[in-house]
């Protein structure tokens, strides 16, 4: 077997370093014709579902929000997300990293997440044209 071959057999997917997890109900919101397909497809491999769009009416482990930065405002996306997650659910905002069409300042980010009562947990090179912010809500929800 070729080093090359051996590493691919250890090398996590793309949702698994985003701590994608089997059985997962992941909603995607956002979608657009400039969406990382490959990290699409790692999560749904990972999770073994179907991503579900923004009309699923029932409970999510995970949001997949795809934000540009002419798609409005932040606080109001992040608020309309949280409202699907199960406790213990979290969103990953994806943002075009910067130098791209659409990206977002981190400083916004961070702002829009504070007021919208979230809290950064980690941040990442999600794909090739994308950075992901790990967002949970707090603990305790009313």
């Amino acid at each position: 077997m070729s080093a090359t071959a051996g590493q691919a057999q250890t090398e996590r997917s793309l949702a698994e370093r985003l701590g994608f997890q089997p059985d997962q109900v992941v909603q995607e919101i956002g979608f657009d014709d400039d969406v990382d397909e490959e990290l699409r497809s790692s999560v749904e491999a990972v999770t073994g579902n179907e991503l579900v769009d923004e009309d699923y009416d029932d409970v999510v482990d995970v949001v997949l929000l795809w934000w540009r930065e002419d798609d409005g405002d932040l606080f109001d996306g992040l608020t309309d997300a949280q409202v699907p997650l199960t406790d213990g659910g979290y969103i990953w905002l994806l943002t075009p990293k910067a130098g791209r069409e659409g990206h977002v300042e981190p400083s916004d980010i961070g702002e829009a997440a504070r007021s919208a009562g979230l809290t950064q947990t980690k941040s990442v090179s999600a794909a090739a044209e994308w950075s992901g912010t790990r967002l949970v809500p707090p603990k305790a929800r009313k």
